[in-house]
């Protein structure tokens, strides 16, 4: 059973991100205030949820929410400055969007680099404890799952519509026989064998 709150003393925002385990495309975190004694039966982890279960929450957090916002670090970012902290900083993103300023912010996860000013508690599997990081979860995972469909139709032969970005046998047999894009993430390990995917500046047609 989720709960509404950490505390009753503080406006609490739920903070998580979508897509760091990716080859391509930005990480996405999204940060939510719920209304104090926000339930719902329905919502949890976006990784339990279906897609119509994940894109029908969306419009009703996006709607019932005293406060959301999305943000991004593109794949160039995160090939500067790694995933971890990339995830960090889309989350920095996500709270500075803010339209209401929270006063505790949780995190899913066991780590975060402090926000300015604002302190913080970090969940292990808090999509799955807290309503605030659950609906984060889901605007997380449905924004950036739009935008992976969008650059799906750049370059169609990656299946991003379907995998997102994610390595999966189909996108990595996609990268051995075109190469990679600009949305793939360079310094991540693309192939087992890792071949020489960087000398084309765009993949075979």
């Amino acid at each position: 059973m989720l709960k509404s709150s950490f505390s009753n003393k503080y406006v609490e925002a739920g903070c998580d991100e979508a897509g760091r385990g990716c080859l391509a495309g930005p990480v996405v975190a999204s940060a939510v205030i719920l209304p104090m004694g926000f339930k719902h039966e329905l919502l949890n982890d976006s990784k339990q949820l279906s897609k119509r279960q994940r894109d029908s929450l969306r419009i009703e957090i996006e709607a019932r929410a005293i406060a959301w916002s999305v943000a991004s670090v593109s794949e160039v970012e995160i090939d500067d400055i790694n995933i971890l902290n990339a995830s960090f900083l889309a989350m920095h993103r996500a709270v500075e969007s803010l339209s209401t300023l929270p006063e505790l912010l949780l995190i899913d996860g066991n780590r975060f680099n402090p926000y300015p000013s604002i302190p913080h508690e970090c969940i292990v599997k808090g999509d799955a404890k807290y309503y605030a990081i659950a609906a984060a979860s889901v605007l997380a995972k449905t924004h950036r799952d739009e935008l992976m469909a969008r650059y799906a139709m750049e370059h169609p032969q990656y299946g991003w519509g379907k995998n997102a970005g994610y390595p999966t046998v189909a996108h990595r047999d996609a990268i051995r026989q075109f190469g990679v894009t600009q949305y793939h993430r360079k310094t991540f390990k693309l192939l087992p064998e890792q071949l020489d995917l960087f000398q084309e500046a765009k993949p075979k047609k």
